[in-house]
């Protein structure tokens, strides 16, 4: 179920690529929640009853949403001009963000060990992006900016009402993100082609079904089971980027992937340890 959602959702980035092409990443974003809402509904009323439909604290939903859009708007326009295994594997730092910052704002404990770890993962973020080299991109800096509003995004789930359910999230990040993407979309604004109506249509659904399948995981199986299998979009998004736009990452981006994966995987036992 994870490495399904998994895929969904690199199927739902390689349609985005596609269609920043000819459209605004707000747009994109606008269309993509605003179809993919009456599904969210229809997905949280089906699995947890009517109370799903309910908020308790709005206000942090509105946070969420605004940390969403965010996130989401920075990988869409990364990978306007980046390969998307390249972007995938940047945004692989997001689990050394959260532990950090689980320290530093939350003042959780976090071992020696952690910390080694999350050091050996941004060198594997300089592997990756070689800064002060020629072959350094600027625009590399966009996907680790939205690993790191994601991150803020996940530790943000604090500040939900604990009687709400993982469906109630995953409703309301979708019309929060609709209904503030609404206030943008007007001046980025395109009509749509209508060969590229099936595009707007299928990155809602594979979006959708992504997280819900990935949120279904975790309320099935042990984080630190389900967790590592979230790094199998790396070989997702290597063989879309190369059947459609024939791209082939370099050894030292695999190089730093493969560093930041392992990093990432050590610091999720390690916290299932810790817990």
């Amino acid at each position: 179920m994870m490495c399904i959602g998994v895929a969904s959702l690199c199927v739902n980035d390689a349609i985005a690529k596609a269609l920043t092409a000819g459209y605004s990443p707000v747009q994109i974003l606008f269309l993509r929640n605003l179809i993919a809402l009456p599904f969210a509904i229809l997905i949280a009323w089906k699995m947890g009853g009517p109370a799903a439909l309910r908020s308790h604290r709005p206000i942090a939903h509105l946070a969420r949403g605004t940390l969403w859009i965010g996130a989401t708007i920075l990988f869409f326009t990364s990978i306007m001009h980046l390969g998307l295994a390249e972007a995938t594997a940047l945004i692989f730092v997001a689990p050394l963000f959260i532990t950090a910052l689980s320290a530093l704002v939350f003042r959780e404990h976090v071992g020696w060990k952690r910390w080694l770890a999350i050091l050996v993962g941004f060198v594997g973020v300089l592997v990756a992006v070689r800064p002060g080299t020629s072959a350094f991109q600027t625009v590399s800096l966009l996907p680790i900016a939205t690993a790191f509003v994601y991150a803020l995004l996940m530790l943000s789930a604090r500040f939900v009402d604990p009687r709400e359910s993982v469906w109630t999230l995953l409703l309301y990040m979708t019309g929060t993100g609709a209904l503030l993407s609404l206030f943008i979309v007007p001046f980025v604004w395109v009509t749509p082609r209508a060969e590229d109506l099936w595009l707007f249509a299928a990155i809602a659904i594979f979006g959708t079904a992504g997280m819900t399948l990935m949120t279904q995981a975790f309320r099935l199986a042990p984080a630190v089971v389900v967790a590592p299998l979230d790094y199998t979009a790396i070989i997702w998004a290597t063989l879309l980027g190369w059947l459609f736009w024939s791209e082939i990452p370099d050894s030292l981006t695999f190089a730093g992937a493969a560093i930041i994966i392992a990093s990432g995987i050590f610091i999720i036992y390690r916290e299932h340890r810790a817990g």
